[in-house]
């Protein structure tokens, strides 16, 4: 038995300033404050199928699932949210939902931002080569010579049409992911099949 609180919709409120102000800072650490990119959604992660359809129910409260789909193996929920969330001054109008996979997660809660870089990246190198024109400090990084741990990875739905590669920055339990399309323009892509 977990010792864990419960996690509900009220914890992740209390949560989210912390949360958010820490990511703005690790934003700004990677250098990528002076872009203004999009913050398209915040996910979260949870451990067992029980909390995740809780919270899906709570969430629908205050949005609706504009996508339920499989994504590696599991359900993905995307929440539109009906008031935004706050990143700074910035509106998160999103919250990503993953049903639990075969990871364990040392704490649930909020997880990740995601970053809008809007370019015509179709794969992870050309994402990076973007991105790096735009902030050439992040080379550094890019090439794992600090302490940032960085993965890359193109994650496809069972429907989507559209390349979406994805930079994910992971540093003491906070992640921000970069990617070229925003997260409604992907499931956009799903109603062309």
């Amino acid at each position: 038995m977990s010792n864990q609180p419960a996690l509900n919709i009220h914890a992740l409120d209390t949560c989210w300033p912390n949360f958010s102000n820490a990511i703005e800072a690790f934003i700004s650490r990677l250098g990528l404050s002076h872009l203004q990119l999009t913050c398209d959604h915040a996910a979260l992660r949870v451990n067992d199928t029980d909390t995740a359809s809780r919270l899906a129910d709570e969430f629908a409260t205050r949005g609706r699932i504009i996508s339920n789909n499989i994504i590696n193996g599991r359900p993905i929920l995307i929440i539109k949210l009906n008031k935004p969330l706050m990143l700074g001054q910035q509106a998160v109008d999103c919250v990503e939902l993953p049903f639990p996979g075969d990871k364990h997660y040392p704490q649930q809660g909020w997880e990740h931002v995601e970053l809008v870089l809007p370019v015509a990246a179709v794969d992870c190198d050309a994402l990076g080569h973007a991105l790096t024109e735009q902030v050439p400090d992040i080379a550094q990084v890019l090439s794992g010579h600090t302490e940032i741990n960085v993965k890359l990875s193109s994650p496809r739905g069972e429907h989507e049409r559209l390349p979406n590669p994805t930079i994910a920055f992971k540093h003491r339990g906070l992640c921000v992911k970069i990617h070229a399309h925003s997260i409604e323009t992907v499931i956009a892509s799903e109603q062309g099949c």
